[in-house]
């Protein structure tokens, strides 16, 4: 059979899965089993004569979603909250990871820009961070204290006011990928160019280790997390542009659930940034170097496993338990 015309013979099968998939259509048990039998089948059949095409793609993706559905009373039977991070998230990070490729791309261009303007102009620091600013951690070099700005205040109150000011940023970030996503990603350019710009100046007056040690402690998630949140807002605006099967209204409807999840989990790792901001930080220098490095890169590992290889582990093994219970299905009828 030729494509086009199994397309055409099955088209409104699977705009009904798609209803279903979406909430628009309520199916009771034994119709969603029946369903994904015959999307299997679908899905087998075009991967066997079409297994290139942009058919069998869609056909898997359908496969997955409804899966899911089937099987959402039995995943909620755990910790609903624990569900959330150790499944949902990681699926959808599956899904959208080449947004997150995306992403580290202009996270890459964006620093890249702070590191070059500075390195060539040692007069850009002060147009982004200011005179103050600059002329304050000039001070605390001399004092051989480059991340004194980190000692000042109390520690509950500087945690709470990086925490709240952290979310706030992240907020802003992630709503403003409602314009096209355009909104996030200019919203990261700010940061980049702030990074690229303030670890660049710590080079210049010769303190870079040294400012390192004190900014990755709580930088590595903070800055990680902002990486994830700028992903989340172009995913939310890129879902209008590319709805790929879905009408515009849907693509929106579904970017916006799966983007805000994702937005959601990186609140922990945005809250122990200012954790580690408010009570760790200050005394990075002080600290032995071994466990400087090692607070730094546990971190890194941490959130890089999270969102990065996790998604593939809980992936291959909802794919293998997909498999069981489609022989089980097929056992039942």
């Amino acid at each position: 059979m030729r494509e086009i015309a199994f397309i055409k013979q099955n088209k409104e099968k699977w705009l009904t899965v798609e209803q279903v998939i979406l909430g628009k259509t309520q199916k009771n048990p034994d119709d969603l089993s029946s369903m994904y039998i015959n999307l299997i089948n679908d899905l087998s059949f075009a991967q066997t004569y079409y297994p290139n095409s942009k058919t069998t793609i869609y056909l898997n993706h359908l496969s997955a979603q409804i899966f899911q559905k089937i099987y959402k009373t039995k995943r909620l039977e755990k910790n609903r909250l624990l569900h959330f991070f150790d499944t949902e998230v990681p699926l959808l990070m599956y899904e959208y990871r080449q947004y997150l490729i995306y992403i580290f791309a202009f996270f890459f261009i964006f620093t890249s820009i702070g590191v070059i303007s500075t390195y060539y102009n040692p007069e850009f620091p002060r147009q982004i961070l200011g005179d103050d600013y600059v002329n304050m951690t000039i001070e605390n070099i001399k004092n051989n204290n480059p991340t004194g700005v980190y000692s000042s205040g109390s520690n509950w109150g500087m945690m709470v006011m990086i925490v709240f000011n952290n979310l706030m940023v992240a907020g802003k970030m992630y709503i403003s990928g409602i314009f096209l996503g355009l909104g996030s990603l200019y919203a990261l350019l700010q940061n980049c160019i702030m990074l690229g710009t303030f670890q660049t100046f710590f080079e210049n007056e010769g303190v870079l280790q040294q400012s390192a040690q004190g900014i990755w402690v709580h930088g590595a998630f903070e800055i990680s997390a902002i990486i994830i949140v700028a992903m989340c807002g172009l995913i939310l605006g890129t879902s209008v542009l590319f709805p790929k099967t879905y009408s515009r209204t849907q693509a929106f409807q579904k970017g916006v659930r799966d983007s805000f999840r994702i937005y959601l989990s990186t609140f922990p790792f945005i809250i122990v940034a200012g954790i580690l901001e408010g009570f760790v930080t200050r005394y990075a220098l002080t600290m032995s170097f071994g466990l400087n490095v090692s607070i730094i890169l546990f971190c890194f590992f941490l959130i890089i496993f999270y969102y990065v290889i996790y998604p593939f582990i809980i992936h291959k093994k909802h794919n293998s338990y997909a498999t069981l219970s489609e022989e089980r299905l097929w056992s039942a009828h």
